[in-house]
């Protein structure tokens, strides 16, 4: 036996662990805006978000340091869809910010300015909204969150042509969701 022999636990106490604290500072408003994209309402992202930290705290011990972001990738993949399940079942048509209040930019934009603001912001929501969650969360890191298929295909755990495969047809699909709702606000004589 060499006497460079660490004991297990010695192993175990030394390797570096991931820390809640640090993990809800660095990743919380990621997460958010994840939920947000993936169509929950504002309320309902706050409530998701909050379980996604309460299940990585239960599990700090088995979350791989430097994998962090992916772990809570998944966990805010699963309610997202825990709660789009429970709205289907409740057969409610999803209320897009409806109720919620303006989150207004600090800035002088006029009433005008951001009425259209969040008017678009709902019209892209309900638009990822009717997206396949796979395409959409693949089109949401990329094009909105500026993540590179490198980090996406890290995150969701897939090949990086998988990544570009569905990045490639969410574009499609967002252009023809897009040139739809175009095509029905012309007919209605909605264009300005």
């Amino acid at each position: 036996m060499s006497q460079l022999a660490v004991p297990e636990a010695a192993l175990e106490a030394a390797s570096p662990r991931v820390d809640l604290e640090s993990l809800i500072q660095s990743h919380f408003a990621f997460i958010w805006r994840l939920l947000r994209r993936l169509g929950l309402p504002p309320s309902d992202a706050d409530d998701a978000a909050q379980q996604v930290f309460l299940i990585a705290g239960g599990k700090l011990a088995v979350i791989r340091p430097g994998s962090e972001r992916a772990f809570l990738y998944g966990c805010a993949l699963h309610r997202a869809s825990k709660w789009q399940r429970a709205q289907a079942r409740q057969q409610r048509t999803l209320s897009l910010d409806a109720d919620a209040p303006l989150e207004l930019p600090c800035s002088r934009l006029s009433a005008e300015d951001l009425l259209d603001r969040a008017q678009a912001r709902s019209l892209l929501d309900a638009l990822l909204a009717e997206m396949p969650v796979a395409l959409r969360s693949v089109f949401v890191l990329f094009e909105l969150d500026q993540l590179s298929t490198i980090e996406i295909a890290d995150l969701l755990g897939v090949p990086r042509g998988t990544v570009a495969s569905r990045l490639r047809r969410a574009r499609e699909d967002f252009e023809k969701r897009v040139r739809r709702l175009e095509a029905s606000s012309r007919g209605r004589g909605g264009g300005r």
